[in-house]
C-alpha cells in the first residue's frame, strides 16, 4: 500500500493547514478584542477623571439638601408658633370685644335711662288720699297671705 511517510506528510500538511485556517480566522477577533480593550480603555479613564468630581458634587448636593432640609423645618417650626401667637391674639381680640359691647350695651342702657329719668315730666304734688281705715275693705286669709300681712 502506499508509504507511511506519505500519511505522515500528509497529516503534518493538514494541521499547518488548519492551524493556519485558525489564525487567518483570530486575526480579526484580536483585532477586535484590541479595540475594545483601547475603547474600555479610554471608558475607564474618562470614568476616572470624571467620576470623582461628579461623587463629590453629589456629596455636596446632599449636603445643601440636608441644610435646605434643617431650614425648612425650622421654618415651618417658627410658622407654627406665629400661627400660635396670631390664634392667641385672635382669641384675646374676641374676648376685648366681647368686653367692649358689654360695656357699650350697659352704657346705652345707662343712657337711654338717664334719657328717660331726666325727660319724664315731673307730676304735679298732690296730697295722698287715703282712705280712712274704716273704709278699706277687709281682705280675705289668701289675699293677706300673699301679702305676707
Amino acid at each position: 500500500m502506499i508509504d507511511p511517510l506519505f500519511w505522515l506528510g500528509f497529516s503534518i500538511f493538514l494541521v499547518a493547514a488548519s492551524l493556519t485556517a485558525v489564525l487567518v480566522a483570530t486575526i480579526p477577533a484580536l483585532q477586535e478584542l484590541a479595540h475594545a480593550s483601547r475603547s474600555a480603555e479610554k471608558l475607564f479613564d474618562t470614568l476616572s477623571r470624571e467620576l470623582p468630581p461628579t461623587l463629590q458634587a453629589i456629596r455636596n448636593t446632599s449636603l445643601e439638601i440636608t441644610d435646605l432640609t434643617d431650614d425648612v423645618s425650622e421654618s415651618v417650626k417658627n410658622a407654627g408658633q406665629v400661627v400660635k401667637q396670631v390664634d392667641q391674639s385672635l382669641d384675646s381680640a374676641k374676648k376685648q370685644a366681647q368686653n367692649v359691647q358689654v360695656s357699650t350695651r350697659s352704657l346705652v342702657i345707662g343712657v337711654k335711662a338717664a334719657w328717660t329719668t331726666f325727660t319724664r315730666q315731673k307730676p304735679a304734688r298732690r296730697s295722698p288720699e287715703r282712705l280712712p281705715m274704716k273704709d278699706k275693705p277687709e281682705l280675705t286669709l289668701p289675699e293677706q297671705r300673699s301679702r305676707g300681712e
